[in-house]
């Protein structure tokens, strides 16, 4: 579902990102993490094709398409409706005057997905949400629910992978364990691709296959995340374990 090989993000002539491989199949949990600043947010939005004034090389091939030589229309046809973006804070990418099932029906209109009350209503359930809450506006709503709202709207679209962009961190530990377990088991029942990305070692522990550590724009370790996470051979990967409460 997601293919890379030898990405470069530059914005003149530092380089903000390089991830030399990073392959994400169907049913597939892979994580990107480091502190803030290294570099995973930045390689999140160039697999989108995203990073307005930068230069990005290499090669990116993501649902069959290669996002760095695609014209922006085939870009637009796969954004959403085949890979969708969860980010940090959905609450404020919601319109906060629009129900939230209106704003669901605008973004099923806008991709060309014929999809009637019952499909939207079995989307929301399908994270575990109570479909009354589509007749809610974004502010009656808590941000663990706000978050499992953006995904429910990828499930609804039809979306066969998700980048997640922090998607726990603006949420208490209990609600962060709802999310996790809703992205754990969409992630096996409907074989989505999951590419995370996060700062928290504890919760990648939980749902991630293989890992990609980052400091200063470059992966300095990866794998199979129980071999990463227990045993780390890069001083920097045991820096953050050690930082864990």
């Amino acid at each position: 579902m997601i293919e890379v090989r030898d990405l470069r993000v530059r914005y003149g002539t530092r380089t903000v990102a390089h991830v030399p491989e990073l392959d994400v199949g169907a049913g597939e949990c892979v994580a990107v993490v480091g502190e803030s600043g290294s570099g995973k947010s930045t390689t999140l939005m160039a697999l989108l094709g995203l990073t307005e004034g930068a230069e990005v090389s290499g090669h990116v091939r993501v649902c069959g398409v290669d996002v760095l030589t695609a014209p922006e229309r085939r870009l637009r046809e796969i954004r959403g409706a085949r890979v969708a973006l969860v980010m940090q804070s959905p609450q404020a990418a919601l319109s906060p005057t629009t129900r939230l099932g209106v704003l669901m029906r605008r973004a099923l209109d806008l991709h060309g997905v014929d999809a009637g009350e019952r499909a939207m209503a079995e989307a929301v359930e399908a994270v575990l949400l109570d479909p009354a809450i589509l007749r809610r506006y974004p502010h009656e709503v808590s941000g663990g629910q706000a978050q499992r709202f953006a995904i429910a709207l990828a499930l609804a679209l039809g979306a066969e992978a998700v980048l997640a962009d922090e998607p726990t961190s603006a949420l208490d530990v209990t609600v962060q364990a709802e999310v996790v377990g809703v992205l754990r088991r969409l992630r096996e029942e409907r074989g989505l691709a999951l590419l995370l990305v996060s700062h928290d070692l504890a919760l990648v522990s939980t749902i991630a296959d293989r890992v990609l550590v980052m400091k200063d724009g470059e992966v300095v370790e990866s794998g199979a995340a129980a071999r990463v996470l227990a045993e780390p051979s890069h001083p920097y990967t045991r820096e953050l374990l050690e930082a864990l409460p």
